[in-house]
């Protein structure tokens, strides 16, 4: 496999960061990972997290060098990340379970598969075209479907954050999954947040995304998102790649996967509580033990399988 890959979260305007993004590839598998953390006391950024290491442990034990079903691989985790936010809620007695949105995509022999729930969004982009995008389970979305509202005043409808499918949740998630979609040779593949698209147009984003150098465009292109959305913006956080399989025109920062052994998985992943400027309010051994409870209960459920 051959790819260009950035990925970044910035706090923008919120006292605290609740997002959560990763990525993990072996030799013959790529997987990304976005999910937005609802929730007070910092439990949204550890519903997120534990959205977020669970697919990426499965992905580390299973993808040698492949996985057997894509698919299945992200329903079966996507369900074990609901429960143990839910285990973790109970275990402390909180009367509101966390609740974190998620999109989540795998890349295996040149086919993308993904899935999500909430209004975490995947966009698939080709010769700077939109050419998928999914569809966010919000009141906004819904309304708009449904012929109530215009694309206008979605844009600054009252209820355009509240989302009726989520992880974490007292009732079973509404999980939408992608058909198998090959890829081409320059397709973009963007996961973000609501914080990303909620500021800006598919036509800006195609026109800050255009740049061929990506590990540029990207980075610039969050920057110029967090000042324009000022001190009241959201997290804005965003995982994007570029396919470069038998791309002629792949770049000096293109991940290679070629000589990687079978086994073999690399992976970025911030822990909790791993950013500068996070959790001023907790102590370190708080944020040990909340790092020791999170791996629990990912390893509880992962344990079912």
């Amino acid at each position: 496999m051959r790819f260009t890959i950035y990925q970044e979260s910035r706090q923008g305007g919120r006292p605290n960061n609740e997002d959560r993004i990763a990525h993990s590839y072996s030799r013959d598998a790529l997987l990304m990972v976005v999910a937005d953390g609802m929730g007070g006391h910092h439990y949204g950024e550890i519903a997120a997290q534990i959205a977020a290491q669970t697919l990426v442990s499965a992905f580390q034990r299973e993808a040698q060098p492949t996985l057997a079903d894509p698919f299945l691989f992200l329903q079966e985790n996507v369900d074990h990340a609901h429960y143990a936010i839910l285990d973790y809620a109970e275990n402390h007695r909180l009367r509101d379970s966390p609740r974190t949105t998620l999109v989540a995509c795998v890349v295996q022999d040149n086919i993308a598969y993904w899935v999500h729930a909430g209004d975490s969004r995947l966009y698939l982009i080709r010769k700077n075209r939109v050419i998928r995008q999914t569809r966010d389970h919000s009141q906004v979305r819904y309304m708009l479907d449904e012929g109530l509202i215009s694309p206008e005043q979605a844009q600054n409808h009252p209820d355009r954050n509240k989302v009726y499918s989520c992880l974490g949740s007292r009732s079973l998630p509404e999980v939408e999954f992608s058909r198998p979609t090959p890829l081409e040779s320059g397709d973009l593949l963007l996961l973000c947040t609501d914080g990303i698209w909620g500021a800006t147009s598919n036509d800006a984003l195609l026109t800050a995304l255009r740049d061929a150098n990506l590990m540029e465009a990207a980075p610039r292109f969050i920057r110029q998102l967090e000042t324009e959305s000022g001190p009241g913006g959201d997290n804005l956080s965003l995982v994007v790649a570029r396919w470069e399989e038998d791309y002629e025109e792949s770049g000096p920062s293109s991940v290679s996967t070629d000589t990687m052994g079978a086994r073999e998985v690399n992976t970025i992943l911030d822990d909790f509580g791993h950013r500068v400027r996070a959790k001023p309010d907790l102590s370190d051994e708080e944020i040990e033990a909340a790092i020791q409870e999170i791996h629990a209960a990912i390893a509880k459920f992962s344990s079912k399988k």
